[in-house]
């Protein structure tokens, strides 16, 4: 496959994040709304169920199916389909025995929800959050945001949304509850140290740029809050310029729940001028290595990244890749796990399915999903980290790159 082909295959694949950390609704940015993402073919819902039995059997990466006869669930439930109703659980339980989370059916009402602009509108609270203790904390609050303007903070632990109690529930699970349609209200009960209250919250569309950067002495930081923007490459780039008389760069990829598998390749090939960058495998164990390509600009300098659990898909793609050929040093905690390409397909009825049909590899050929990246210095987050605010993972990484620059120079 020629790179032009990759990439013309890349357009066509969503890499999915794995969780919605961000609490926002991410329109999908590989494809606008238009007549050619939705299908809008009416069948009988019979029909449309035999369609989507018949698109996973044929797309689905793992053609095993899970070890199973896929004919056995268009047996089952032939002639049983009256409602379009009935073919979403009946695809719900068929997907469910793939024991796939990513791959999803979606009626009407979800797809046309998903399949948005291609300027990528988002809209939401604007904060990141995180599982520590069973308990979901907000990690950050994004600036100029419904979030930080209902003066939530970082700290705060979020118990109930809109009534329901969310302790148990997934990360995914919880922020499928808070996002929503710009101007629509979430209610969510906080808990502040020992305080208790309740926030109203109207979602609205977040305006940000997906890279931020500092200089502290000689040290650069840049953080990427999610490379989902087609200007996230250029952002970067700004980034690595306001950084470039800096002796070392910490890369911060904390809370960075993925986007776009091009952006975390063009990150990566800043780093590393030859060689593999990620694998591509699909249906039948086909391989493709997506190869580093010359550039005139290459970063030299000792660098640190900082990961968490929330650091996901393509987050994992440039980690893994700075970690395998050792151009970085890994800091915080382990990292999400998803190793998982999905595929949207449109479907009659106006409905959708997002089909998992590739995993990826890291450069050294591990398969990360469902283990994450171990960091190369384990740093965690205390409660009294939390209450107080303190970036124990930034301190830490600002310490030890120090260290590291102050030997280089002796």
């Amino acid at each position: 496959m020629k790179r032009k082909e990759l990439y013309i295959f890349i357009a066509a694949v969503l890499v999915l994040v794995g969780l919605n950390l961000l609490v926002m609704h991410s329109n999908n940015p590989l494809y606008s709304e238009n007549d050619e993402m939705v299908n809008k073919e009416y069948v009988s819902s019979q029909k449309l169920f035999d369609e989507v039995w018949s698109e996973v059997k044929t797309n689905y990466y793992d053609a095993s199916m899970n070890h199973q006869s896929w004919g056995r669930w268009k047996e089952h439930y032939h002639g049983k389909i009256k409602t379009d109703d009935d073919v979403k659980v009946a695809v719900d339980t068929m997907l469910a025995s793939l024991d796939d989370p990513y791959s999803r059916y979606m009626n009407k009402s979800e797809y046309s929800d998903q399949n948005t602009s291609i300027n990528s509108k988002i809209t939401g609270i604007g904060v990141n959050i995180s599982t520590i203790s069973g308990k979901t904390h907000i990690i950050n609050v994004m600036e100029g945001t419904p979030a930080q303007f209902s003066n939530l903070q970082a700290g705060d632990i979020i118990l109930n949304i809109d009534g329901k109690d969310i302790n148990g529930l997934s990360l995914a699970e919880v922020a499928s509850l808070v996002r929503g349609p710009e101007n629509t209200t979430v209610e969510l009960t906080i808990l502040r140290n020992k305080d208790k209250f309740v926030k109203k919250v109207v979602r609205k569309e977040i305006k940000i740029k997906t890279v931020k950067s500092s200089v502290d002495k000689n040290i650069g930081y840049i953080q990427i809050l999610s490379f989902i923007g087609s200007t996230t490459p250029n952002e970067f780039l700004e980034a690595l310029e306001k950084t470039k008389n800096t002796d070392g760069l910490i890369l911060d990829l904390r809370g960075n729940t993925g986007g776009l598998l091009p952006n975390a390749i063009f990150i990566a090939n800043l780093f590393i001028s030859k060689g593999n960058l990620v694998s591509i495998v699909g249906r039948n164990g086909y391989r493709y290595n997506i190869e580093a390509q010359e550039t005139d600009f290459g970063i030299e300098k000792p660098v640190i990244v900082l990961v968490d659990g929330a650091s996901a898909s393509a987050s994992e793609i440039l980690s893994g890749a700075l970690k395998d050929y050792k151009k970085a040093k890994l800091l915080g905690t382990k990292t999400f796990g998803k190793g998982m390409v999905q595929k949207i397909i449109p479907l009659p009825n106006e409905t959708g399915l997002n089909l998992t049909v590739a995993k990826y590899l890291t450069p050294s050929g591990a398969d990360i999903n469902k283990k994450g990246i171990s960091p190369d210095i384990e740093v965690k987050f205390t409660p009294n980290d939390l209450k107080n605010h303190n970036d124990v993972q930034l301190k830490t990484a600002k310490l030890l790159l120090s260290k590291m620059l102050s030997q280089n120079v002796n």
